[in-house]
């Protein structure tokens, strides 16, 4: 493989890698917050003692998560040193702004949230995880934002020419208020709230199976699923409104996403399929006719824009953009149908008497991680081949001096640090599990409880 395939490899991997992490510990702010703030209301210490345990969750997710960012930055001067030259300004100011406004903010406090249970007063705790959430939702604010930029560039200027070119701020907020970077940013702010809801929910539920820490379980569960039930409502509406903006912006990469050859009105709607993109058709499947021109302009005579419309080297590759795409929609429908189904049955008192769908919330954890991946998949394989959409192509931006050969050694350097510190992070997870939350007077195990 050529330098530029492994340095794609490299950046994909480790990118994916870091992005299990901080949508857990955004999902989890929000839950921590809820919880520390029904402790102030209520003075009930088991609402305090349920925070700690979450706390020590997040302190994992936050520990790797950072750990695993770090590489990514070295990246962009390593492996891609001609992009950093080309958007430094855009991507420093960006940058700059995550660093101060949220990741001080974050890590700051984070001492404050883990440690100071008893060295500062209850409000004063309450703020630091108030503030530690916020930190958390502030960094995605500004990726997304700076990731935007490069989908739909906005408030700059090219000055120099050749390998001397570079995109110049003009207008700062412009560069913040990009075409896309709002209805993205609610909709990556969504999927990480799902993250984490789910994630809460998938150990509430195992206790809940296993006879432990009944109480804790319950309520864990029930703060979850309110927010995931929110979240994923939420996510189908960003989400929605995101396809619209990607048929303004990127019309391109709406029509891989929906592997539309043919400029047409009452363009289908696939369920489900294969692309054949040498005979440019669906290969078993399944489409509603005229829903894509309908939900992109509320009218089925609402034309959209198809890939042959476009120069064939400035065409995403189809297949993996439609099934990812395709990937992330039938998943978030999937987290829409069991958060409903966990609201009818605590609706009907019968919540925790279900152990089917109980299992169903353990392993369930999965999907919005799965979903969140194939979601920034769709969003990036979709752009290409542009680094920086309509401005440079990602072969434009390569290193110079980088070799395959060094991109492959570190490549494999990276995978098996990454395994280590994903089966750590799976190891200490579990021990925190299987420990369970502090103080059993508080939180008792209630063995032979009912489960209603």
């Amino acid at each position: 493989m050529d330098v530029e395939i492994l340095s794609r490899i490299q950046f994909a991997f480790t990118i994916a890698f870091h992005y299990i992490y901080p949508p857990l510990s955004i999902g989890l702010g929000i839950i921590m917050v809820i919880m520390e703030g029904m402790y102030l209301k209520t003075k009930d210490k088991f609402y305090e003692n349920m925070t700690k345990f979450w706390v020590k969750v997040f302190a994992l997710t936050f520990a790797i998560g950072v750990a695993s960012g770090i590489v990514m930055e070295f990246e962009f001067g390593t492996n891609w040193a001609t992009y950093s030259r080309y958007v430094g300004d855009v991507f420093g100011s960006a940058l700059a702004a995550e660093g101060i406004f949220a990741f001080f903010l974050e890590s700051g406090f984070l001492a404050v949230l883990v440690f100071g249970w008893d060295k500062v007063g209850p409000k004063m705790h309450f703020f630091s995880t108030l503030m530690v959430s916020l930190g958390s939702m502030f960094s995605a604010v500004w990726i997304v934002i700076a990731n935007s930029w490069m989908q739909t560039p906005a408030g700059f200027h090219i000055v120099g020419e050749g390998l001397e070119a570079r995109a110049e701020i003009t207008n700062f907020w412009e560069l913040v208020f990009n075409p896309s970077s709002m209805e993205r940013l609610f909709h990556v702010l969504s999927g990480c709230w799902l993250a984490g809801a789910f994630l809460v929910m998938s150990i509430g539920a195992y206790y809940i199976i296993k006879d432990r820490h009944i109480r804790f379980a319950k309520s864990s569960i029930k703060i979850a699923l309110v927010i995931a039930l929110f979240a994923s409502l939420f996510q189908l509406a960003t989400g929605h409104q995101s396809a619209v903006g990607v048929s303004k912006n990127q019309p391109v990469k709406l029509a891989a996403m929906e592997a539309v050859f043919d400029t047409q009105e009452n363009a289908p709607l696939y369920l489900f399929g294969w692309v054949n993109e040498q005979r440019q058709e669906v290969s078993f499947g399944i489409a509603v006719p005229g829903l894509l021109s309908y939900l992109i302009g509320f009218n089925p005579k609402t034309q959209v824009i198809g890939l042959n419309d476009f120069p064939e080297d400035e065409r995403p590759p189809v297949n993996i953009v439609f099934q990812s795409y395709h990937l992330m929609i039938a998943i978030g429908m999937a987290l829409i149908a069991i958060t409903f189904l966990g609201a009818f049955f605590w609706w009907r008192g019968t919540l925790f008497k279900q152990n089917w769908l109980l299992w169903i919330f353990v392993f369930s954890v999965l999907l919005p991680q799965i979903a969140n991946q194939v979601g920034w998949i769709t969003a990036e394989v979709g752009r290409q081949p542009w680094i920086v959409y309509g401005l440079m192509r990602t072969s434009e931006g390569l290193s110079k001096s980088v070799e395959a050969g060094q991109v492959l050694f570190s490549l494999i350097l990276f995978t098996i640090i990454y395994t280590f510190l994903f089966l750590l992070f799976l190891y200490l997870l579990n021990e925190k599990i299987k420990h369970g939350p502090e103080d059993p007077d508080l939180i008792p195990s209630e063995i032979g409880h009912p489960k209603s």
